[in-house]
């Protein structure tokens, strides 16, 4: 029985490089939308916008986003 299970963070972490956090390019191929349609959804008041805007971290001007924030809301949608 192999006892390595790999989890969404663990995914997410390779779709980052290691990276603890996402960038609006990275969230939006793992959501399978574009940059841009990503960016209009989370500017309205939505469900999937008040879930994600939880994530999003500011480092200067880029807005990022937690890679344990958004496996979270992954795993609970069940996307």
């Amino acid at each position: 029985m192999d006892t390595s299970v790999t989890t969404t963070v663990d995914l997410l972490l390779r779709v980052t490089g290691g990276n603890p956090l996402l960038s609006y390019e990275q969230l939006a191929v793992v959501l399978d939308r574009t940059p841009k349609g990503l960016r209009t959804i989370l500017c309205q008041d939505n469900e999937l916008s008040r879930k994600l805007l939880p994530a999003k971290r500011r480092i200067g001007r880029r807005a990022l986003f937690s890679v344990i924030d958004v496996a979270r809301f992954i795993d609970e949608s069940g996307a």
